[in-house]
């Protein structure tokens, strides 16, 4: 790799020197590692590659320590094993381990499942930046396009020839041509493609900051409400707290006068002054004698008054 490295820097250099007297030579570069890790669908197209890759390593893991468990199992059962036994139990281990290798050089071997999944999940993708670095040179009349992140040595370059912002940008407009649809969205995209790489980044900072003010917003209202919903919980939760309280004293009222009126009708004679009655603590039967002594003693004093009367006339 480092012989066509140099190789190409020396040709480079004898067809500069050639056309110098001609004209003044234009090169760009690309750091396509930059470009692929900023489009959607490479990382999407990886992701899914690398969970592939990570249940094929565990299935070799796997084996790997079945294998492990089989020989450590053989060694300890060696002395009580017949020879026969020992180098069956051999072969079985190095058939799986053949099994593993088979099984490594399937998924990880040059043709392998790996290289055939890049091909269909990444190549397309890379096709894509390719077209679309060709389309950039020719637009803006580049000489030579490099690849920063090759194995091609830049000892110097000025950032005012990377075109990977234009490359990402092309990739995206083209993108968004194969989505459109309405008329609308068409007029919106022509506008959209008429604007300037410093432009798209300026509409896309404002739109970023937007968005930023917009997700605090969001945040605010929401702590807004996590608060309100705490006092009102904690409203519901004394609300709650005082009426089990009172529910619990009448409770124990409503049972401290009903021990009382059994305690009362069940004592012959309650504490108080003897042959005394406590009050509240009466029987129906003697409420209703005392209801009836009461009459009686009115009644006799009306008519100790009427007599008094009489005889004070007389």
């Amino acid at each position: 790799m480092r012989a066509h490295v140099l190789i190409f820097s020396l040709a480079l250099s004898f067809f500069a020197t050639d056309l110098k007297a001609q004209r003044s030579i234009r090169i760009g570069y690309v750091d396509m590692n930059y470009i692929l890790e900023n489009v959607p669908e490479y990382q999407e197209a990886q992701t899914q590659l690398d969970k592939r890759v990570a249940e094929w390593k565990s299935e070799i893991e796997k084996r790997n320590n079945e294998i492990e468990q089989m020989k450590q199992a053989l060694e300890n059962e060696r002395v009580l094993l017949t020879q026969e036994l020992i180098k069956e139990r051999e072969d079985e281990i190095r058939f799986m381990q053949n099994e593993i290798l088979e099984y490594q050089q399937k998924r990880f071997g040059p043709e392998g499942d790996l290289m055939k999944q890049r091909s269909v999940l990444i190549e397309p993708i890379q096709d894509q930046v390719f077209n679309a670095v060709q389309e950039i040179g020719a637009a803006r009349q580049y000489d030579f396009v490099l690849d920063k992140s090759s194995d091609l040595v830049m000892l110097y370059a000025d950032k005012r020839h990377d075109v990977s912002d234009q490359i990402l940008l092309s990739i995206k407009r083209s993108s968004k041509r194969n989505q459109v649809q309405s008329r609308s969205d068409k007029d919106d995209l022509e506008r959209t493609e008429a604007l300037s790489v410093e432009e798209v980044r300026e509409r896309e900072a404002r739109e970023a900051a937007n968005n930023a003010k917009q997700t605090e917003r969001e945040q605010l209202i929401e702590a807004r409400k996590a608060t309100r919903d705490s006092i009102q919980n904690a409203k519901r939760e004394e609300f709650e707290r005082r009426r089990r309280e009172i529910i619990e004293e009448r409770q124990r009222r409503k049972d401290s006068v009903e021990a009382a009126r059994s305690g009362g009708s069940n004592s012959s004679n309650p504490p108080g002054l003897p042959g005394e009655t406590p009050p509240g603590t009466l029987t129906p039967e003697q409420r209703r004698e005392q209801i009836l002594q009461e009459r009686q003693r009115r009644r006799d004093s009306i008519l100790e008054s009427r007599k008094k009367q009489k005889d004070s006339i007389n």
